[in-house]
């Protein structure tokens, strides 16, 4: 049944469009960070392996926050089909250093999406994007954390590695605990 208020919408169907690329690349962040999960666990790296799986979780949060709003507004949110995921890495340092890389291209196309809305007067969609440029603030320093502990730490040793994953860990919980409300 169709109701014929809720075909009227102030959303453009290039935004949707552009809202529905963006739902993909959530999604393929998601499976992205779900892959980095099972390399890390099944190389041992447990602490990495929760701080990813964690991240995955939320990426897939992000997706559906993308989802819900296309189609509370009167668009159609699309089911995103996601290939391509890399599955197999070299270190554990290549793992967050692929990390930061996409996450620096999910800010640019946040970026972008915020600008397109905002030249085309779509301030509801540039407004519900401003928590995305946040967070995305947020997911960007948190990988540069990251890397900041292998340039810290002698990766080249077991007891290294070690170290490194056990500080993952607790850099995962210090953004949990920051992230979480009060």
């Amino acid at each position: 049944m169709k109701f014929k208020e809720r075909l009227k919408t102030s959303l453009t169907k290039e935004v949707e469009g552009k809202l529905n690329e963006q739902i993909k690349l959530e999604e393929h962040s998601s499976q992205f960070y779900l892959s980095c999960a099972s390399w890390c666990e099944k190389e041992g790296y447990q602490n990495a392996a929760e701080f990813l799986y964690g991240h995955s979780e939320e990426e897939r949060i992000h997706m559906l926050k993308v989802f819900k709003y296309v189609n509370s507004v009167g668009g159609h949110a699309l089911v995103p089909d996601v290939t391509g995921i890399k599955s197999s890495f070299s270190s554990l340092r290549e793992v967050f250093e692929e990390i930061l890389e996409h996450e620096i291209n999910v800010t640019k196309s946040i970026g972008d999406l915020a600008d397109y809305c905002f030249k085309l007067k779509d301030f509801s969609s540039f407004q519900f994007l401003q928590w995305f440029v946040q967070e995305q603030r947020e997911e960007e320093e948190l990988a540069r954390r990251v890397i900041e502990v292998f340039n810290l730490i002698d990766e080249n040793s077991a007891h290294g590695l070690w170290y490194i994953d056990k500080e993952i860990g607790r850099i995962g919980v210090e953004a949990n605990d920051s992230t979480s409300p009060a």
